[in-house]
């Protein structure tokens, strides 16, 4: 165990030196938030409600709410206020044990003497003892002086913080006003039925069945292989990226909105490449048409010339683009064979069209 406080029980001239340690861990699972189509870690962000941006711990401030009105409360103005920086845990009396309810114990510390000379812990563990008192002690744990309880368990002594007494609520029903008639055959049944179940309490006994299943249940998992890597779906981070919070988030963001917009930009390069293709077109007309001058074909033969007819152009085509390759071809053909030059044309065209180029 690690200490978390150290400091002295002072009453009277009396002063013990202590080291104070957390007397209770938890014992659940830990367990994340996870996006259940990818496994994901889910993180939280501190938004502000107004401009819609993640703040840092740095710009945060406290506020009160009143209903109507809202206070906000600096670090200035906590630090105005005065700070308990005590390191003595003041005994202020001695109560009956039994006087303390048990509905105002809060955290519970064990204490352990810290010096080579263990005696005056001694002596007070064994005085609350013989006189069955409990020590009623103020004690200033984290800038706050908190109302607690010192009293002995086993050979330690322990430190029980309580809450104030406002903090305590009654128990105000209406339907415990007027408490019915209990007859005495019916609590002599009863007290039977509870000396049946009578036991000395061993809390070894019991366990925590949801945990136990819990963790039954993870092991069976992970035999199984039905698991995910944790540095594919949680990343790397610790605890402090907890802290880290919003910037965390807008990196992933950033990120991810980056990726997406350079494959955008890809796909729009792609789609705006596609007629780029076409764009030799006009490389290839002007070729043609220095073919066609050399070859003596009039800019009238040509694909810029635009006839109107089918046939017509196919023909006319066609015979630019056998111009381009040979220097004598047939100008006059038939229906039929304009419908076969048509193909062929069509089929030599990018060959013819390289070469003029």
């Amino acid at each position: 165990m690690r200490a978390i406080w150290k400091g002295a029980v002072t009453f009277g001239l009396v002063n013990v030196p202590v080291k104070v340690y957390s007397a209770t861990q938890d014992h659940d699972v830990p367990l994340h938030q996870v996006h259940d189509a990818d496994g994901g870690r889910i993180r939280y962000q501190r938004r502000c409600e107004v401009c819609g941006k993640v703040v840092d711990y740095a710009h945060i401030d406290k506020a009160f709410d009143d209903g109507d009105r809202t206070v906000v409360i600096t670090e200035e103005d906590l630090s105005s206020l005065p700070e308990e920086k005590s390191r003595e845990i003041d005994v202020v009396e001695f109560v009956p044990s039994d006087q303390i309810d048990p509905v105002m114990l809060d955290r519970s510390y064990f204490l352990e003497p810290d010096s080579s000379s263990p005696k005056s812990y001694a002596l007070l563990r064994r005085t609350l003892q013989e006189t069955d008192r409990t020590a009623i002690v103020h004690v200033t744990l984290r800038q706050r002086t908190r109302l607690a309880a010192l009293r002995v368990r086993g050979d330690v002594l322990m430190l029980q913080t309580l809450l104030w007494d406002d903090e305590v609520r009654e128990a105000d029903f209406p339907s415990l006003d007027a408490a019915p008639k209990v007859s005495p055959r019916e609590l002599k049944m009863s007290a039977q039925l509870v000396e049946g179940f009578a036991e000395d309490f061993d809390p070894s006994k019991f366990g925590d069945e949801y945990q136990e299943q819990l963790k039954t249940l993870i092991d069976a998992k992970l035999a199984q292989g039905d698991s995910l890597d944790t540095d594919a779906t949680f990343g790397e981070g610790d605890d402090d990226e907890e802290d880290a919070g919003g910037e965390v988030l807008d990196l992933m963001d950033a990120l991810k909105r980056s990726i997406e917009r350079s494959r955008g930009g890809a796909s729009a390069a792609a789609k705006k490449g596609a007629p780029s293709k076409k764009a030799p077109a006009a490389k290839k007309a002007k070729a043609s048409a220095a073919a066609a001058e050399s070859g003596g074909v009039t800019a009238g033969g040509t694909k810029a010339g635009g006839a109107k007819k089918g046939t017509t152009k196919s023909t006319s085509k066609a015979s630019g683009s056998t111009t381009a390759k040979k220097s004598s071809t047939a100008t006059k053909a038939t229906t039929k064979k304009a419908a076969t030059t048509k193909k062929a044309g069509a089929a030599k065209e990018p060959a013819a069209e390289r070469k003029s180029a």
